[in-house]
């Protein structure tokens, strides 16, 4: 395995971040989450669809782009850098489900409608789940239909499609079927809402023996892409930072040439870089299905979350009185970093989870 870009992966990066620079730059965020609808529908099928964003790790035979979970990796990165306003990580989370439904013998064509772009499907669950917990119990299925409440579960407002995992097995419930009411969040380009279903119909993915299989394999996906999304996050402020440290200027001379500063960017740097690897691996490790995966992700995870919450903490303060108001985008990175810190675990049940694994005393 190499944790260096492939010549496809920095062509993919470039056409992601083209698009994005293009149609969803901070000032286009940043007035879209002062309004009604968070998210953008367009962008969204854009990246779906014209770039292949949707079946990046679904195979060639199942209508997808044949490439791997490193490759959504890179994407992450990418949307984590514009704090893009698109389901990216429900849906991602959704097609790891569906591909290790497909695996144990279900049926593909939702699948392929998904890889197409055609369908968006996101996964329900609470997006605060930590690793290795259990199916949950809040919704159930009888008779063709789901019935229960699911809270604070990120991206279904902007779902065609529901994956719903319950210990009877994984559903497809059509969102309209569903009620969605979305909640009051910190990080206003990922919404949260709590999903509802009163015997709403639904179409079996896979049975009580594979659903365990489904969910862990959606977990690791998401806090996998989820490291990659905290790189970018925190390439950006770090970017962002050292583009305004030398333009801003106090006592004669450039803001940015003040040792102290230097120093904490140097350590910014450092660690960004180590959790660009930490990510990369992880993201390889999944891929490849190596049985190091497991502590991979759990070391991805430990590590990415600080390091995108310190970035952007650095970002707002070096900016200084700018970096607080509504008008620059640093908040808007702030609040992705603290949302994302408590999304699919805290670091620090990943780092209880990984003292498990390599079975370190608790």
């Amino acid at each position: 395995m190499t944790l260096l870009y492939s010549d496809v992966e920095e062509e993919l990066r470039s056409a992601v971040r083209r698009l994005l620079d293009e149609r969803s730059p901070w000032t286009a965020v940043l007035a879209r989450v002062g309004g009604a609808e968070a998210y953008d529908p367009a962008l969204w099928r854009a990246l779906a669809t014209d770039v292949g964003c949707a079946g990046l790790a679904v195979p060639e035979k199942l209508n997808g782009s044949g490439a791997s979970w490193r490759e959504a990796a890179v994407v992450a990165e990418e949307l984590g850098r514009a704090v893009a306003p698109v389901p990216h990580l429900g849906a991602a989370m959704a097609t790891a489900a569906l591909l290790a439904a497909v695996d144990d013998g279900a049926p593909d064509g939702l699948l392929a409608a998904v890889a197409a772009g055609d369908t968006t499907a996101v996964l329900v669950l609470p997006l605060a789940t930590p690793p290795a917990t259990p199916v949950p119990a809040t919704v159930t299925a009888a008779h063709g239909a789901v019935t229960g409440v699911v809270t604070g579960v990120a991206d279904a407002l902007a779902a065609d499609l529901l994956v719903v995992p319950t210990v009877d097995g994984l559903w497809a419930v059509d969102a309209a079927d569903a009620r969605l009411v979305a909640r009051t969040t910190l990080d206003l380009t990922r919404r949260l809402c709590d999903v509802a279903f009163d015997s709403a119909p639904a179409r079996p993915l896979a049975g009580t023996d594979t659903v365990a299989p489904c969910w862990r394999a959606a977990l690791r996906v998401g806090a996998v892409l989820l490291a990659a999304e905290q790189v970018g996050v925190a390439a950006w402020c770090l970017d962002a930072t050292v583009a305004h440290l030398k333009v801003r200027h106090q006592f004669g001379r450039p803001v940015g040439a003040y040792q102290g500063l230097k120093h904490r960017l140097a350590e910014l740097w450092v660690a960004i870089t180590q959790a660009r690897a930490a990510a990369r691996y992880a993201a390889g490790c999944v891929t490849d299905g190596d049985p190091d995966a497991p502590v991979a992700v759990a070391v991805a995870q430990a590590h990415c979350s600080p390091v995108a919450v310190r970035a952007a903490e650095e970002c707002v303060q070096m900016h200084g009185g700018v970096g607080f108001t509504w008008e620059h985008p640093a908040h808007l990175y702030l609040k992705r970093a603290k949302s994302a810190a408590i999304a699919l675990g805290t670091a620090q049940r990943h780092r209880a989870a990984l003292a498990a694994l390599v079975d370190l005393p608790g």
